[in-house]
């Protein structure tokens, strides 16, 4: 299913967006890894909030 999305994402509008990876750290204090499907103008935003 993976090789499905990279390459919708590598074809037509899927150029407009971009995934991404976020470390997420749960109430443990270990850390996970969010993946989010976002557009491109919206990456540095995504990043700097919380």
């Amino acid at each position: 299913m993976a090789k499905k999305v990279v390459a919708t994402l590598k074809t037509g509008a899927g150029k407009d967006f971009a995934k991404v990876y976020r470390a997420v750290k749960n109430k443990k204090g270990s850390y996970s890894f969010k993946a989010e499907i976002i557009p491109n103008e919206d990456v540095k935003t995504h990043f700097k909030t919380k």
